[in-house]
């Protein structure tokens, strides 16, 4: 029995849903009550391993009601059944009133999901019901409590902030004392409030506030063509064009039905692998920078304007956009064998570079246990993507959910075991030489078939997902499509959603001074967090 029919054997067991599971777009669907949804889930995590991946309120079409949504991946067949490395997705579909929708809080069962809810109830009003944490999510004080900006009907009102501080809890405690930085930085760049309770230098907390730079995001997708939409999807985190690209696209294909050719598969891996390279080799710069080694940066941005010019060479943009479309690539007719040289050279010389920086002791002292986060602490925050590897937590979606040319192409996770910015730089030199490898292989085995395909019609009011492994880490994107085949909605989880909370801990116990190295060995996103 496979895998696949052994997880069937159990969801046809569970009790509660309103209709069968059914696989159907790469994931089993089922249709739960509300009142059902906390055991159902509960089910999931405990027999199938399951972790929530997305979760996300919709607006109906036309009158209709509202519906919240949950992707979950699933890992065992059984209650101490044996792990798997290959996930099986499953949609869990809640249909909801219009009027004080509400669904049970997951937030026992998994603190993603905690997350999930508080934006649910910002974005649409709908309510995680027993949910242990009140306060918003994405809403500041200015927004009025009755504007909820994902419901068709929502009208943008006249914004006044009224100045209500958000309510952190108090600091107490003999000799213990607050430290407040930003949102606005000293240097170029995004927003975020850090709030330090701090005794002497050592850091007790640190408490966050995001969503400063919300834009509107996924309702700026609301209505357009999947084609039209792509540029939007490269912009979500300007950093990670292909990896955004890629599951939106994913997304809309799996609505079609179609199937990318083999080709265009190969092409989409190259350019995901040259845009891990390029920011893995950028952020090692910037890490060995804030040991007070500068010189290590400068060569690691000098090899990445090498690998620019490159991307300028293969797609016309040095951000890589533009290439990658529903149905497959566009303008990779001819990729140049020469790139494999290129890339060779531009990681045998990073490699020398880190060799070099990390043989000075000003710059090792400094990476060793800073910044550690506990694997089990990772484990419980679902942490993502370098992140969780460098503390032994071996997730990688191009083995766990293969897509694109992994679908053919092994890959092993690299993996640290010691949690702190020691590991998670390792864990970027390990992946940049691996990120090379692909490169290779896929460039050496590329065939003749088409770059892509027409789309067709799409399945309307069907939620369609991509998943893809990108560089920071799993991003996935939800995508539907209402009967004229325009987008009706689009949800995104960019992997900083899962790893923002857990620089907290990674903190406790710190130095003040040590928190630019932290903070830059996680290097979230603000934008594809503040969507």
């Amino acid at each position: 029995m496979t895998f696949h029919d052994e997880i069937a054997g159990v969801l046809k067991g569970v009790r509660g849903v309103v209709a069968p599971a059914e696989w159907r777009m790469g994931a089993w669907r089922l249709r739960v009550s509300a009142d059902d949804l906390l055991r159902v889930v509960g089910g999931l995590i405990r027999d199938l391993g399951g972790k929530v991946l997305l979760a996300a309120g919709e607006d109906g079409p036309a009158a209709g009601g509202m519906s919240a949504h949950y992707l979950i991946g699933v890992t065992r067949a059984s209650e101490g059944g044996p792990p798997s490395d290959r996930w099986e997705l499953v949609h869990l579909t809640v249909d909801l009133p219009r009027r004080a929708p509400a669904v049970p809080s997951l937030a026992t069962l998994s603190f993603p999901a905690s997350r999930f809810e508080r934006e649910m109830r910002d974005m649409l009003g709908i309510t995680p019901a027993a949910h242990p944490d009140p306060r918003p999510l994405v809403r500041h004080g200015f927004w009025p409590d009755t504007f909820y900006p994902l419901r068709h009907d929502a009208v943008v009102p006249t914004f006044e902030d009224d100045g209500r501080p958000f309510p952190f809890r108090p600091v107490e405690g003999e000799g213990v004392y607050e430290i407040p930085v930003g949102p606005v930085h000293a240097g170029v760049i995004e927003p975020g409030h850090f709030r330090f309770n701090v005794l002497g230098e050592t850091i007790l907390k640190m408490r966050a506030r995001l969503y400063f730079t919300h834009k509107g995001t996924e309702r700026l997708f609301v209505g357009r063509l999947p084609a039209d939409a792509v540029p939007l999807a490269e912009r979500v985190s300007g950093d990670t064009s292909v990896g955004h690209a890629l599951a939106f696209c994913q997304a809309v294909e799996s609505l079609a039905g179609v199937e990318v050719p083999r080709r265009a598969k190969a092409l989409r891996t190259l350019l995901l692998e040259l845009e891990r390279l390029y920011n893995h080799i950028t952020d090692v710069g910037a890490i060995i920078a804030d040991t007070g080694f500068p010189v290590g940066q400068m060569h690691c941005l000098r090899l990445r304007e090498a690998l620019l010019r490159l991307h300028k060479r293969i797609t016309g943009h040095r951000l890589l956009r533009g290439a990658i479309v529903p149905g497959g690539v566009r303008g990779l007719e001819s990729v140049d064998g020469a790139i494999v040289g290129d890339v060779d050279r531009v990681v045998a010389d990073f490699e020398e570079v880190v060799q070099i920086c990390l043989a000075n002791t000003l710059v090792s002292e400094r990476l060793e246990r800073t910044g550690r986060l506990p694997a089990d602490v990772a484990r419980d925050f679902g942490v993502v993507g370098y992140v969780a590897r460098a503390c032994g937590v071996a997730h990688d979606v191009r083995r766990n959910v293969p897509f694109a040319a992994y679908e053919w192409i092994d890959v092993a996770p690299v993996v640290e075991a010691g949690g702190d910015v020691q590991a998670r730089l390792l864990v970027r030199v390990r992946e940049a030489r691996e990120a090379a490898r692909i490169i290779a292989v896929v460039r050496s085995d590329l065939d003749s078939s088409p770059l892509r395909v027409d789309l067709g019609a799409l399945a309307p009011f069907t939620a369609g997902f991509g998943i893809v492994e990108a560089w920071r880490g799993r991003l996935a994107h939800m995508a539907m499509a209402d009967e004229d085949g325009r987008l009706h909605r689009v949800k995104i989880v960019d992997p900083s959603f899962f790893n923002w909370p857990a620089l907290s801990r990674a903190l406790e116990d710190n130095i003040v001074p040590d928190f630019p190295l932290c903070n830059k060995s996680f290097n979230q996103s603000y934008s594809g967090n503040d969507l």
